[in-house]
């Protein structure tokens, strides 16, 4: 596609980075389910080896089918390159990789997912890669919190569960005061809602298991930044160590993205409604959601969010045993990790997702043992809240 007539999100969701005509007209694009590729010649593949020729060689170093997704992905998150990988994690750790040595230092957002929480402590522990958390509440806070040291800036918004965010545009801001990039796990909120590298922010992440795909049934991750440092990764963490994404999968991707735009304004109509719900319940004691306009939040999401996106978390009135009382009582709502699809997904972080962070870091956090987090599916917004509400009835 003419790279110089830039069509609207919901179109480029649909046609970027996929021309029919190259391939004998399918509408669909085609699945290149091979693990290698062929040269015409010796000396093609020396050329293709050395990088003096263009050309597929071999599918972990590259595919069609998933060149497709990162051309079509670069273009949605306003990026110049795009990579895919085999899951979430493998994104976030070939990214953090690339960017770290030993002695170097991470400054985080004040949570972040159990797994990216595991994968910092374990580059301290084997690696000598330190990290820290920043509530990053105003710029002059990460000025004074950067150190010589600080290599990258990691940031989740909204952040995973708490719903807290981050002011992208402020913290790129001191970060490129002090010459170094921003990275941010965009997975919450997707392309279509949040667009970090516009704001100033020079690396994208998504698990794209969750909207991306946003049927649960595919595991994969994307990374959008610069065509230079992506050219790095794919030469160096991606190439070496090999957490790539499968044709198939990025297929499901490309089929997934279709849709993306109709699925998150429905997944955000729903939201909304079940937060305004939550809210008012008595038993409810606080709902932590993006669109409240009494969230302390609130000014943030209205200036870099397109709207508040479909995850809810929320505290019960009572303890540990409260919450999981209440979501052994739903029916329709199902109880997994998940989040982003067509389902309505619950989780209890403190058990679940983020088990690994030590209690006291936790509650840091801001992981109550009462907080549940909500992934809004697309079922009819009645028959959730009514599920809600027998819940809630019965605890």
């Amino acid at each position: 596609m003419d790279r110089k007539h830039r069509f609207n999100f919901e179109t480029q969701v649909i046609h970027e980075g996929y021309d029919a005509e190259r391939f004998k007209g399918s509408l669909a694009p085609p699945i290149f389910q091979t693990s290698t590729f062929t040269f015409d010649t010796a000396q093609q593949g020396e050329k293709r080896f050395s990088g003096e020729e263009e050309g597929y060689i071999y599918s972990r170093l590259g595919n069609p089918t998933v060149k497709m997704l990162e051309e079509r992905m670069a273009a949605l998150e306003k990026g110049e390159a795009a990579l895919a990988f085999g899951s979430g994690m493998a994104a976030v750790s070939a990214v953090l990789f690339a960017l770290t040595k030993t002695g170097d230092h991470i400054l985080c957002s004040q949570g972040v997912y159990g797994c990216t929480f595991g994968l910092l402590e374990m580059m301290e522990e084997k690696f000598q890669i330190s990290h820290d958390f920043s509530a990053m509440e105003s710029k002059q806070q990460l000025l004074d919190e950067i150190k010589p040291e600080t290599v990258c800036i990691y940031v989740e918004t909204p952040i995973n569960p708490t719903m807290k965010l981050v002011d992208l545009k402020m913290v790129a801001e001191a970060a490129k005061e002090k010459g170094i990039p921003v990275v941010v796990d965009n997975t919450f909120c997707s392309p279509y809602l949040q667009n970090p590298i516009e704001l100033g922010c020079d690396i994208v992440i998504h698990s794209a298991t969750k909207y991306i795909g946003g049927h649960g049934d595919v595991v994969a991750g994307l990374v959008i930044g610069s065509k230079e440092f992506l050219d790095k990764v794919s030469i160096t963490t991606q190439k070496d160590i090999g957490g790539i994404i499968s044709p198939f999968d990025a297929w499901l991707l490309l089929r997934g993205l279709k849709t993306l735009a109709v699925r998150i304004d429905r997944h955000c109509d729903n939201a909304e409604r079940l937060a305004s719900y939550l809210l008012a319940h008595p038993k409810v004691e606080k709902v932590y959601f993006p669109g409240d306009s009494n969230n302390a939040d609130f000014e943030i999401a209205q200036k870099q969010m397109r709207r508040p996106g479909g995850m809810i978390s929320f505290t019960l009135k009572g303890d540990k045993e409260t919450a999981q009382e209440f979501m052994n009582r739903l029916n329709l709502i199902k109880i997994a990790v998940s989040l982003g699809d067509a389902e309505t997904l619950i989780q209890h972080p403190a058990t679940m997702t983020h088990a690994v962070v030590p209690k006291e870091t936790r509650e840091k956090m801001g992981i109550e043992d009462t907080l549940l987090r909500l992934s809004v599916g697309l079922e009819s917004v009645e028959d959730i809240r009514d599920d809600l509400s027998q819940a809630l009835e019965g605890v």
